[in-house]
């Protein structure tokens, strides 16, 4: 608040409806942090998702589908984009339509199997990517530009203990225990 008034944005991401809404205090403190950490990944993929269309004119899920094949060079098969995306064969075969309408990929036989396709960033795929993945990072920096370079560290680290408990459990899970 400055000046006795407060800042409308601020007052009005407080008082949002989320996730943690419906929390009170004799919830259990796990929970809270749960559906905390639930809320900030919404609210921060909402912001990503909203400026890439805004800026580039590319959904969320396409500009994930540019990064894996960034990250890949030689390429990558459907199926194994689906995997890495955590999506449906058929999600997969609509975005990698709408790009390659777009010229930003290409699909090719895959090698060992002609039933398959590796796909692959094109010229301009890789150009376009660049700039959008730029720009995202410049977002993720001033969207998280609210904590200090040791709430960051010390989140990461804590994050990170978490990450590997929950794996633990999960391995544990798989392997019938």
């Amino acid at each position: 608040m400055r000046g006795g008034k407060s800042n409308g944005r601020a007052s009005r991401a407080a008082t949002a409806v989320d996730l943690e809404t419906r929390l009170t205090d004799g919830h259990h403190q796990a929970l809270k942090l749960w559906l905390r950490l639930l809320s900030c990944t919404n609210l921060v993929e909402a912001q990503v998702r909203n400026r890439l269309r805004a800026a580039f004119g590319i959904t969320l899920a396409r500009f994930d589908l540019m990064a894996q094949l960034e990250r890949n060079p030689a390429g990558l098969r459907m199926n194994e984009l689906s995997r890495r995306l955590m999506v449906s064969g058929a999600n997969v075969t609509g975005l990698t339509d709408q790009l390659e309408k777009e010229g930003l990929v290409a699909r090719a036989d895959a090698p060992a199997d002609r039933r398959a396709y590796t796909v692959k960033l094109t010229a301009a795929g890789r150009a376009l990517f660049a700039r959008m993945a730029a720009a995202h990072e410049r977002w993720v920096i001033e969207l998280f530009s609210g904590l200090s370079a040791n709430d960051k560290a010390q989140t990461h680290r804590l994050l990170a203990k978490l990450k590997v408990h929950v794996a633990s459990l999960t391995r544990g899970t798989e392997e019938g225990g």
